[in-house]
């Protein structure tokens, strides 16, 4: 099968989103499928809506010789017009590959207003989509007229070396038997959304000698937020006891998933792979009840479960775990059983690509 994946930027672009996508291009190549690349470079909003002028990108994707074109649905706002003009003159279905819809995110009323308006716009104008999880499907089935055929294909974690059952089982009965602080992690682009300006905000009301705060991500994703974190680290006082550092190399966050006691990101995720990550470690995670974590993490087994903004359930959650250690361990053993029930990478993939065979048989038949 000959198949388009339409993409800003880079495919190894470091997020959770660009590695299911990555996963899915090599897992379709491994099992004999080809996948032709299309690319829009980084803009901001504005002017990517000016792709839909584009003559040449029109023509590249008219002309694209595939059976499928999957979209990622971060380009929408290159595309809702694209799209439209594209129908009757192509012989391929459009299928979006929906991560999370931008309007699902944390705007003013009037933002994410217009958003929703241009989301629903594009949603409407393919033929099918592939959803990261339930909460994902439910989001964008409430901008639709009616339910589009789509698959649920959950993201994996075993991209990742895991250690072997006996050694992780020794891993988590040695970090949590001892009384050191609480050694947290935070994995995610240092962008507003991610909320690690709360977490810092709930780690303040704690003992400082209680726990250490290593935040991992790319610290240039947005330069004034970074700045605010750095200032918020200042103002508190916490200098000594967090560590903010850049998007780091496999081996080098191995190390911290090794080390670190507890996830905790309390944002909003369409899905939440770094979860499943932590998991794989044997990490409980702190998360949010705003998107999907909630597929992935019950309440007081694996972790914890806390609303937008809710500053002091994070701080009562790490208390819980940085003075009862039986308590983390436990949690450490759910984490690591969850993520051994979850599907892996290649069975993600031949459920898509099977998928994809039956939405080219209805859309054209």
């Amino acid at each position: 099968m000959q198949i388009g994946l339409v993409i800003y930027g880079e495919l190894s672009t470091v997020s959770g989103g660009y590695l299911y996508n990555r996963q899915l291009v090599q897992q379709a190549e491994a099992q004999g499928h080809t996948v032709h690349l299309v690319s829009l470079p980084w803009r901001n909003y504005a002017r990517h809506l000016g792709d839909n002028l584009s003559k040449p990108f029109f023509e590249q994707l008219r002309t694209l010789p595939v059976d499928v074109l999957i979209q990622d649905e971060l380009n929408h706002p290159s595309l809702l017009w694209v799209n439209r003009r594209l129908r009757g003159q192509i012989s391929y279905p459009i299928v979006s590959l929906v991560h999370h819809l931008r309007s699902s995110e944390a705007h003013s009323i009037l933002l994410k207003s217009f958003y929703r308006g241009l989301e629903r716009q594009y949603l409407r104008t393919v033929d099918g989509f592939i959803y990261n999880s339930q909460t994902t499907r439910i989001s964008v089935e409430a901008l639709l007229e009616k339910p589009q055929p789509a698959i649920v294909a959950y993201p994996a974690a075993n991209h990742l070396p895991i250690p072997d059952p006996a050694s992780l089982q020794k891993m988590i009965l040695e970090r949590t038997s001892g009384t050191e602080p609480l050694r947290i992690l935070f994995i995610g682009n240092i962008i507003g959304r991610k909320n690690l300006h709360t977490l810092l905000a709930a780690l303040a009301k704690l003992p400082k000698s209680t726990w250490q705060l290593t935040a991992v991500g790319n610290l240039a994703s947005d330069p004034s937020y970074t700045a605010r974190i750095r200032r918020q680290i200042k103002a508190t006082h916490l200098s000594d006891v967090v560590h903010l550092t850049d998007a780091l190399s496999e081996p080098a966050l191995l190390e911290q998933l090794k080390k670190s006691h507890l996830l905790a990101l309390p944002s909003y995720e369409g899905f939440g792979i770094v979860y499943l990550e932590a998991m794989s470690y044997g990490l409980p995670v702190i998360a949010s009840t705003a998107g999907a974590a909630h597929e992935i993490v019950t309440h007081g087994q694996e972790g914890f479960l806390v609303a937008p903004g809710n500053i002091a359930g994070i701080t009562q959650y790490i208390q819980t775990l940085q003075q009862n250690r039986d308590q983390l361990r436990a949690m450490s053993q759910a984490a690591r059983a969850r993520f051994a029930r979850q599907p892996t990478w290649q069975t993600n993939a031949t459920n898509i690509l099977h998928w994809l065979r039956e939405v080219k048989q209805v859309v054209y038949k």
